[in-house]
């Protein structure tokens, strides 16, 4: 797991809003910080992403994720919070081996406390088979894979929905909007057993 609470709730939040961002679409596999082994019988030939998305898959709980099960499907996007001990790892090790093995359409790297990466929010898109370093522009990356930006708030990360005009939510968020809708069922029905009761008087 991440070093820090930063880079924990980081990897908890891009989990946790692109499960909720794809609920309607079962067919789509988000996760992180488990195993992708993508050769057969080769149990060193893995490695664990800190989130990742699989268009294709399925949404359903695995121990780990095996390309080969899963009819050759690999991330098609990949996310990395950088900290002092992974950050040699992100940008040595695993940037070419999603590039030239994996072949992973799109790589993001964010560095919450800005003292390893520079700038600390990275990406990559593989074009004609090779990375190509996306411009950022305003704070904010694009993924064509997800169809969202990912914009930077200092220390922070956050997902945003260009069509709906919003952020994905955090936790907090989510709970609010719970609340909220739970309320508001609630007031729908005092008001229909409301006017039940003056259709009956």
């Amino acid at each position: 797991m991440g070093e820090t609470d930063k880079h924990r709730e980081l990897m908890a939040y891009l989990i946790a809003a692109l499960k909720a961002h794809y609920a309607r679409q079962p067919e789509v596999y988000v996760s992180g910080n488990n195993f992708v082994f993508w050769q057969e019988g080769n149990p060193g030939a893995r490695i664990s992403p800190d989130a990742y998305v699989v268009f294709g898959a399925g949404m359903r709980l695995r121990d780990s994720y095996m390309a080969w099960k899963e009819g050759g499907l690999l991330p098609g996007v990949v996310f990395e919070v950088t900290s002092r001990k992974t950050r040699r790892e992100d940008v040595a090790t695993k940037l070419p081996l999603y590039e030239q093995t994996l072949k992973t359409p799109e790589y993001f790297l964010f560095d919450p406390t800005g003292d390893y990466l520079r700038p600390r929010l990275q990406g990559y898109r593989l074009v004609e088979g090779q990375y190509v370093r996306l411009e950022l522009v305003n704070d904010r990356l694009h993924s064509e894979q997800l169809g969202l930006d990912l914009v930077q708030d200092e220390e922070i990360l956050r997902l945003f929905d260009p069509e709906k005009g919003e952020f994905l939510p955090n936790f907090l968020e989510q709970a609010h909007q719970v609340e909220t809708a739970q309320e508001e069922i609630a007031r729908l029905r005092a008001e229909i057993e409301m006017l039940k009761q003056k259709t009956v008087s």
